[in-house]
Formats: structure tokens, C-alpha cells, sequence
């Protein structure tokens, strides 16, 4: 058994297999609430300056260097319209969304800056390497490091090979363009590939990285957005560059985030040297225990079912029983399977709180 390890290192390590002091808790989005559950939490509580983090002591995990990934310089955000319950605005990528002001649900998506290759030749021209996409303080970055034992973490929210493609085209638009464009589909995947590349490197110069995230959200409840030979053809050219770098920089973990029933694409993304995948959407068939046992060195992190918040104590049980089970198994960080909703119960999720805690202590 090793000596207490550090955060970051103890999270690396129990993704990849390795010897660990205990199981990381509280890390990632599936121990963070919407918005609106938070505020419901903090009226029927009482507490009202509750944050989730500091009561239960979730652990520190992965510290990000601040970097623009995307369209650079960005649009101009725009508020487009602002009513008591909702608000348009048009976001620094140039895309059209409408929220419901109390931010318990995920925008809708109205309009989307690339239409056609002319749009995207004018839009390339944002997704070059420049020196001031980097905005790190790298003395202040390393010395937050050896104060917190965070790991390094590039590629965040909202980049992906597929998924930023599909930002930028919108969901319907993207899947013809890969009949209408394919050139302008692979050019632009191949773009951003370079961009992130680009800065990794920058990142490599300064700090050991540990973990590359890739977002994707290109699944849905009937499986990948796109057909597994379209995934082979046009993605795994981009992926296998990325994990390329991460062989060449000692890189340990290789992640990719996509909602939605993933049984189609965690093959071929292990097969391209993806070893981390997140959320596994229950409502969308995905059973932890399944992905554990056909795939027996992935790191796998949350699956929990966050609709049992909203249900009986007999319904969270049951998802801390499998949590009880993957933790034994291995490779495995606990965590429900998207932000917490605003319909789960403050006693309920308190409730797995603590004993999820106490599972990954012992």
C-alpha cells in the first residue's frame, strides 16, 4: 500500500490501475448540482450559503491551465432578448441559445455560425495557434500545483473532435454535412486536432500533463450520432494524433466525454488508446457493471442513475450497491451520471453523499 497520495496523482492512479491509498470522491460534474437544485437545496435546508464541495470534502482532482481553445478572438457576446423567465444571447462562438433564467436545464441551441465551406473559410481563420491563447501565469500555475497535488488536465468543455464540429454546424446540419461537405467535416476536425496539438505543447513545455479530455456528447439514447465506419474515417485519424502526443509526453490518462448510449464507440475508442470514459448515461441503457466486465482496463468514472435523487432511500441504495461493486472491481471513480437535477432531494443525495464517501475511505 503507498503513503498518502496526493489528489492528483491518487485519481491518475486509480483510472490506470495503479496502487492507491484510497478511491477519489467527490470529483467531476456528477457531484455538482444544476443551478436551480443547488438553490432548492440551500431554501429547504436552511443553509444557505451551502456548496456541496466544502461540506463533504470532495477531493481536488485535475487543475486546468487557462488557455482559449476555440474561435479566437471570439465574437462579441450578445444579448438578444431577456424576458422574466428566459434570455437569448449569442455566445463568443457565434452560436444562438436560449436559457430559462434559473439555469436548471441545458439551452436550446437556435442558430450556428458555420452554413456552408465559405462560412468555414472565413471561420478557420479563428482556429490558428497564437501566442495569446495562452493565459496562464505558469510561476503562479506551479506553485498552485505543489500547494493543492492537482494533476494536470488539457482539453476541456465544450472541444471535441466531433463535438465543437457539431457546435458550429448545429445537430442536424452537421450530420448532412458529412454527405454534402466531407471535405469541410474533415478539414475542420483536422483544424482544431492541429490547434489542440499546438497547445498541449505549450502546456508540455511548462508542466508535466496527465490527462487529455476530449468532449464529444455525440451519442444519444439510440446509440452514436454517426455510423462506427464514419467514426473510423473520419475522427480516429484526429484521435490517433492526440494520443500520439500523450505516448510522447508520458501522458497517463486519455479521456472522452459523451452522453447517451456509448456501446457503439467505446470499442473503437479503446482500440485508438482512449483508457478514461465518462458519464454513462443510465436512462440511455448504460449499465457500469456490463462496460467493467467487456472491458476490464478502462477507466470508468460516474454511471450512477441521478434520477434515484428524485426517488425513495430503497432507489439510492441501489445505485450505491453498484458504485460498492465498481469500486471493488477497480479503475473505477464514483459519481452520477450528469449534473444533479433540480428534482433531487437534498436528504437523498446528502444521504449517498456519505456513503459513497465512506466506500471509497475504505
Amino acid at each position: 500500500m503507498p503513503g498518502v497520495l496526493t489528489p492528483g496523482e491518487r485519481v491518475v492512479r486509480c483510472l490506470t490501475g495503479g496502487e492507491i491509498d484510497r478511491v477519489p470522491f467527490g470529483v467531476g460534474l456528477g457531484w455538482n448540482p444544476w443551478g436551480e437544485a443547488l438553490q432548492n437545496w440551500r431554501r429547504t435546508t436552511g443553509l444557505v450559503d451551502l456548496v456541496p464541495a466544502k461540506y463533504f470534502g470532495y477531493d481536488r482532482s485535475f487543475a486546468l491551465p487557462a488557455m482559449e481553445y476555440g474561435i479566437f478572438p471570439g465574437f462579441e457576446k450578445v444579448i438578444i432578448e431577456k424576458s422574466a423567465e428566459f434570455t437569448i444571447w449569442r455566445d463568443e462562438r457565434g452560436i444562438t441559445m436560449r436559457q430559462d433564467n434559473a439555469g436548471g436545464s441545458m439551452p436550446d441551441w437556435i442558430d450556428h455560425p458555420v452554413k456552408s465551406p465559405a462560412d468555414w473559410n472565413q471561420l478557420r481563420n479563428r482556429l490558428q495557434m497564437d501566442d495569446a491563447r495562452i493565459q496562464e501565469d505558469w510561476p503562479k500555475f506551479r506553485a498552485r500545483l505543489k500547494a493543492t497535488g492537482e494533476a494536470v488536465q488539457v482539453g476541456v468543455f465544450p472541444w471535441g473532435v466531433f463535438g465543437t464540429v457539431r457546435d458550429l454546424l448545429g445537430n442536424e446540419q452537421v450530420l448532412y454535412a458529412f454527405y454534402d461537405y466531407p471535405e469541410m467535416v474533415r478539414d475542420m476536425m483536422n483544424t482544431l486536432t492541429s490547434l489542440w496539438i499546438k497547445l498541449y505543447e505549450r502546456v508540455a513545455a511548462e508542466v508535466q500533463i496527465d490527462h487529455i479530455h476530449i468532449w464529444e456528447d455525440m451519442s444519444g439514447r439510440q446509440g452514436s450520432l454517426i455510423s462506427p465506419a464514419m467514426v473510423e474515417e473520419f475522427m480516429m485519424p484526429c484521435y490517433d494524433r492526440i494520443v500520439a502526443f500523450a505516448k510522447a509526453h508520458n501522458i497517463r490518462v486519455v479521456s472522452v466525454d459523451t452522453d447517451g448510449d456509448c456501446s457503439q464507440l467505446v470499442p473503437i475508442f479503446l482500440k485508438h488508446g482512449i483508457n478514461m470514459i465518462f458519464p454513462f448515461e443510465v436512462q440511455a441503457g448504460n449499465d457500469i457493471r456490463d462496460y467493467r466486465r467487456q472491458y476490464p482496463t478502462l477507466g470508468i468514472m460516474f454511471g450512477l442513475d441521478k434520477r434515484a435523487l428524485a426517488g425513495t432511500l430503497a432507489d439510492v441504495d441501489r445505485e450505491i450497491d453498484k458504485a460498492a461493486t465498481m469500486i471493488k472491481l477497480g479503475r473505477y471513480v464514483p459519481g452520477f451520471d450528469h449534473l444533479i437535477p433540480p428534482d433531487a432531494k437534498w436528504e437523498n443525495f446528502k444521504y449517498a453523499a456519505e456513503q459513497i464517501r465512506d466506500l471509497c475511505s475504505q
